[in-house]
């Protein structure tokens, strides 16, 4: 089977259906590389970029976590159904229902590092690696942030977010533009936006119920039921090497991940100067670089 060979299906889980795409071979020697997306909400395409380091040796399992994508959707569910331990047990569910828990590297985008840390956290005898790409380790830290990354956005658009988020009309094509504003500051700013971006944009917005229960309206409006998480205390027991990745101009800013930086004991920490919080679309050449010098570090 060629390294570039792509195969996709689902996993039964709690009597939902996990959709996957597994790009290169699986059990060909390299362990996979598991592709952990942000969100909570959001889905694998804007990761897409990732399989390429199929082509390089190791097999790249994507996959949409539950009420996303190729996924069930549950959007009757409510607060009390979409929980942390939900999409950890999802994780661990596919790992196991695809023979690869014994052997495997996560790469954890956004939300997905923060959730692949806590997995980590406890220690999993299958994981050879960890990377933590463009992610806070606390979501109060990250609001701190969003505040000082708000403040120097020009004066009008602060003042239409303020006015929408305060009369509860984030729904707007007004607040959506004055969103954008952000978003092409902080999040991906390749413009016009990449087709697989905005694929994962367009979804969340399609079915908007775990990002807008668990985050909020948007990426700096966080009022769902993660805005008081944190994982700081956990991840000082990760106990593989681990790859931090994040842009100059990210929203995850620095102070948001140098709790991993501080915690992790085999960390190191890779800056792209040139992107915010996608450098596998950013910067993709410097990307797989880094991507392989790691992957090399941590396997035979």
């Amino acid at each position: 089977m060629a390294p570039g060979t792509i195969t996709k299906g689902t996993v039964s889980f709690r009597g939902f259906r996990t959709w996957y795409r597994v790009t290169g071979q699986l059990h060909a020697g390299r362990p996979p590389v598991i592709v952990v997306h942000g969100g909570p909400g959001s889905t694998h395409d804007y990761l897409l970029a990732v399989a390429a380091l199929a082509d390089d040796g190791w097999p790249v399992v994507h996959y949409d976590q539950l009420g996303n994508g190729g996924s069930t959707h549950l959007p009757d569910r409510g607060a009390e159904f979409w929980s942390v331990q939900l999409f950890l047990e999802e994780l661990e569910n596919l790992l196991n229902s695809l023979g690869i828990a014994e052997d495997y590297v996560l790469f954890g985008q956004s939300w997905g590092g923060m959730l692949s840390s806590l997995h980590a956290s406890a220690r999993p005898e299958g994981l050879r690696g960890l990377v933590i790409a463009n992610s806070p380790a606390s979501m109060p830290l990250w609001l701190q942030e969003m505040q000082v990354l708000r403040s120097q956005l020009p004066p009008d658009v602060q003042q239409t977010l303020i006015h929408h988020e305060t009369a509860g009309t984030t729904d707007t094509e007004e607040y959506f533009q004055a969103m954008s504003a952000f978003y092409d500051r902080y999040v991906c700013r390749i413009s016009p936006w990449p087709r697989d971006f905005v694929a994962s944009f367009m979804e969340i917005y399609n079915d908007p119920t775990v990002y807008y229960t668990m985050n909020g309206p948007s990426e700096f409006h966080v009022i769902g039921t993660l805005r008081d998480w944190s994982v700081i205390e956990e991840v000082s027991r990760i106990k593989v090497p681990t790859l931090l990745i994040s842009g100059r101009h990210d929203e995850a800013t620095p102070a948001t991940v140098q709790p991993y930086y501080d915690h992790i004991p085999d960390v190191r920490w890779e800056i792209f100067e040139e992107s915010s919080h996608v450098p596998h679309m950013e910067e993709p050449e410097r990307f797989r670089a880094v991507m392989n010098d790691f992957l090399k570090s941590i396997t035979p």
